[in-house]
C-alpha cells in the first residue's frame, strides 16, 4: 500500500473519533470494536498477507499508528500489544507456529505480551517467571505486571527463564517466549485499577500458577539468550510507541491551533498574542522533530540498516519526551477548556507521561544511547 494515510484516515476515524473521551472516562474499549479491528488486520499491520495481515513496511505502519494515536492512545496501545505479539511470533516462531498463531492475530483474537515483573521492570535479567519442561508440555509459574491489553486478551505471549527437565539432549537454559491461551487453568488476570494514562488499554497483572501448555507453544522450541529475545520483541514496541507519540503531538497541535484561532482575549484571537504563538511554534517543532526521527528509524527498519536498534531507541526517546512536553504545552494553551478530565489534551497529558516510561524509560534509553556513543568511540 503506497499511501498509508488514505487507508488509515477515513474508516478508522469513523470507528474511533467521538468516542475516545467516553472510553477514557469509563476505562473500557468496546470488545466488539477490538475484534473487528483485529479481524480486519488493523491491529498488526506488518503481518504478511500470507497470514491475513496487510504486509505493511515500518514506514506505512508507522503513519497508520500515528493516525490512530492522534485519535485514541488506548486503541493505539492495544495495537502496540497486538503488533508486538505478532512480531515475536514472526521472528522467533517456527513455520508451523507462524501458521498456527499469526492467522489468529489477524482474525479477531486479541493478544498481550508480558515482560515486566515487580522485581524486574527495566532489569529484565532479574525475571523470576520460570518455564519448566515436563515431557511434551511446559509449566509456567510467576507473575507479570502492567501487561497492556491483558484484560482483553485471548492469547498471552509470556517471557520467562527456561528450566529443562533433563530429558532433552543439547537443550540449554535461557529465556523463552511462550504462547499461553488466557483461558488456561492457573492463569489469573487482575485489572490494574485507575492507571494514570491510556486508561482504556486494559492494563492488568497476570499470575501464573502451575500453568501447563504444550511444548509446541514455546516459540522456536528452544531457549535463547535473554538480551536477544527481549530486545527483538521490545524493538517493535518502541517503534510503535514512538509513532504513537507523534500521533499525540499531532492531536495536541490541532486542538491548540483551533482553540487559539477561535478563543479571543483582549479583543484579538489568542494566537495573536506572542507568548501563545510561541507555544504553537514549539508544538510544531516538537511534532516535526518527532516525525522526522521516526521516519529515519522506519527507514532503518525497512532497509535492514545496522543502525536500526539505536535509531529505534532514539525515536522512542525523542518522540515520547516531545509528546510529554507538547501535551503540557497544549493544556497551557487551552487552559480551562482543556483542563476537563478526558478532554483530548487532558488525555494526552496523562497518556504521554506513560510513553516516557513504557518499553524502556527515558533513563534506560539514555543509557543505551550513551553506550552506543562509547562503543563507537572505542
Amino acid at each position: 500500500m503506497t499511501d498509508p494515510i488514505s487507508f488509515a484516515s477515513t474508516e478508522i476515524t469513523g470507528l474511533i473519533a467521538g468516542d475516545a473521551e467516553e472510553w477514557d472516562r469509563t476505562a473500557a474499549l468496546p470488545l466488539d470494536l477490538l475484534r473487528k479491528l483485529g479481524a480486519d488486520g488493523r491491529l498488526c499491520g506488518q503481518v504478511p498477507a500470507t497470514y491475513g495481515g496487510w504486509g505493511l513496511d515500518s514506514a506505512a505502519n508507522g503513519a497508520y499508528t500515528a493516525h490512530v494515536g492522534s485519535l485514541c492512545s488506548s486503541v493505539r496501545s492495544v495495537m502496540t500489544s497486538q503488533g508486538m505479539a505478532a512480531w515475536t511470533v514472526e521472528r522467533f516462531g517456527t513455520p508451523e507456529q507462524r501458521s498456527d498463531f499469526l492467522p489468529l492475530l489477524t482474525g479477531g483474537e486479541l493478544a498481550a505480551v508480558g515482560f515486566s515483573e515487580r522485581g524486574a521492570g527495566s532489569d529484565l535479567a532479574a525475571m523470576s517467571t520460570r518455564v519448566r519442561r515436563d515431557g511434551d508440555t511446559v509449566v509456567l509459574d510467576g507473575h507479570k505486571v502492567w501487561v497492556t491489553a491483558a484484560h482483553y486478551a485471548d492469547l498471552l505471549v509470556l517471557f520467562g527463564m527456561f528450566e529443562d527437565d533433563g530429558d532433552s539432549e543439547g537443550q540449554e537454559e535461557g529465556a523463552v517466549a511462550v504462547v499461553v491461551p488466557a483461558s488456561t487453568r492457573g492463569v489469573r488476570i487482575d485489572r490494574v485499577p485507575d492507571p494514570l494514562g491510556c486508561r482504556a488499554a486494559g492494563h492488568a497483572d497476570i499470575t501464573l500458577d502451575d500453568v501447563r501448555v504444550p511444548l509446541t507453544h514455546v516459540l522456536g522450541g528452544a531457549a535463547l539468550p535473554l538480551p536477544l529475545l527481549v530486545t527483538t520483541a521490545l524493538a517493535y514496541g518502541r517503534m510503535s510507541v514512538a509513532w504513537g507519540s507523534v500521533g499525540i503531538l499531532r492531536g495536541c497541535l490541532t486542538a491548540a491551533a483551533r482553540h487559539a484561532t477561535v478563543r479571543e482575549q483582549f479583543g484579538v484571537p489568542l494566537g495573536e498574542h506572542q507568548l501563545v504563538a510561541r507555544h504553537l511554534a514549539e508544538l510544531l517543532v516538537a511534532e516535526q522533530t518527532a516525525t522526522r526521527v521516526c521516519e529515519h528509524a522506519s527507514r532503518c527498519w525497512d532497509e535492514g540498516s545496522p543502525d536500526q536498534v539505536m535509531a529505534t531507541v532514539l525515536a522512542k526517546h525523542i518522540s515520547a519526551g516531545n509528546a510529554a512536553r507538547g501535551a503540557a504545552t497544549a493544556v497551557q494553551v487551552l487552559a480551562s477548556a482543556g483542563a476537563r478530565d478526558s478532554h483530548l489534551v487532558a488525555r494526552a497529558y496523562r497518556d504521554a507521561k506513560l510513553m516516557e516510561i513504557i518499553e524502556g524509560s527515558n533513563e534506560i534509553c539514555q543509557l543505551m544511547l550513551a553506550r552506543h556513543v562509547l562503543g563507537s568511540a572505542a
